[in-house]
């Protein structure tokens, strides 16, 4: 598997006659003034609750960390959660741009983070099979969470699959090819063995791109390529870290599964955007989701080198601003 990744969750039956026939003696016996014994419906089945372990000192700490960092983050006006506004206008011809360097270049190549400068321009990425997500958590994440995780990750697949007119809904693990985990410091090994059984031909680079995730990385997408064709994803992986606070907690979402869809790079030129490291914003944009349905328009496809897709892109970008560039 070559990985494209991104750093910045049935008794035997009766016999019919017989039981008649008990029934009726039981019915002739029984005085009429006297109502039969009432019978208790058979309990229902309480499925085990999933287990939930204690956070431990360093896991506690974190969480504080990162509760800190999301309210520093707000008082300085980052992480906003309206989606772009008149402070944030953006041209047809700069959107095919920030479409460009966020489509065709990665943060992470050779097996090592890597500037833009230093990048070569790469293939298009994108999905050709429809997609099933799963979502699984670490034993430390309690219950509630568990529950907002699922639903936020439901919805927000939901919204991907609306702006990119691609098949994606929600699936069981052994069906799913998006798996996102929602995962604390103290479940670390368990992260790490269901790594392994979700890529089992993933390579230890990969692996251990998760396993030394520093404290600066809040999440990380892996998606890898098919053996005929390694531009077509057909496998995703996206960790999001289960000390983070709300706002934090759902960025992730919607930026790892924005780029798991196949636009992996930032760009300190894409505003307003997550799709840039200066956490502006939080939640996708009406930017970022007209990037997304040029990604999925029929006119581009999976494998097109940049030189070759560039007058479609700003045919695209056009359309989607309706303007000229």
């Amino acid at each position: 598997m070559r990985p494209h990744a991104h750093q910045a969750r049935p008794k035997a039956a009766l016999n019919l006659s017989a039981a008649l026939g008990v029934l009726g003696l039981v019915a002739a016996c029984t005085p009429l003034n006297v109502s039969p014994a009432p019978v208790a419906p058979p309990k229902a089945r309480v499925a085990p609750q999933p287990e939930v372990i204690p956070a431990s000192a360093p896991a506690q700490t974190l969480a504080r960390y990162y509760a800190t960092l999301q309210a520093d983050q707000l008082v300085q006006g980052l992480l906003r959660t309206d989606g772009g506004g008149i402070d944030t206008p953006y041209t047809a011809r700069q959107l095919a741009e920030n479409y460009e360097a966020i489509a065709f270049y990665q943060e992470y190549q050779n097996g090592s983070w890597q500037r833009q400068a230093d990048a070569t321009p790469s293939q298009l990425r994108r999905w050709a099979d429809p997609i099933g997500v799963n979502v699984e958590f670490g034993r430390s994440v309690p219950l509630e969470q568990r529950q907002l995780d699922r639903t936020n990750t439901r919805l927000f697949t939901q919204r991907l699959s609306r702006i990119t007119r691609h098949p994606m809904s929600m699936a069981p693990a052994a069906r799913a090819n998006f798996h996102v985990f929602f995962t604390g410091y103290d479940d670390q090994a368990q992260l790490m063995t269901r790594l392994r059984q979700v890529l089992p031909g993933a390579d230890p680079t990969s692996l251990r791109l998760v396993a030394t995730m520093p404290r600066s990385t809040h999440c990380l997408m892996l998606s890898f390529g098919g053996p005929r064709q390694p531009q077509e994803i057909t496998r995703t992986v996206v960790v999001i870290r289960a000390e983070h606070p709300d706002i934090l907690r759902k960025s992730c979402i919607h930026e790892e599964m924005a780029q798991g869809m196949g636009l992996i790079n930032d760009s300190p030129r894409a505003r307003p955007s997550i799709f840039n490291d200066d956490d502006e914003f939080a939640f996708l944009t009406s930017h970022d989701e007209r990037l997304l349905a040029m990604h999925y328009d029929r006119r581009l496809r999976i494998g097109m080198p940049l030189p070759e897709a560039r007058p479609i892109v700003r045919q695209l970008a056009a359309e989607q601003m309706g303007a000229q560039i």
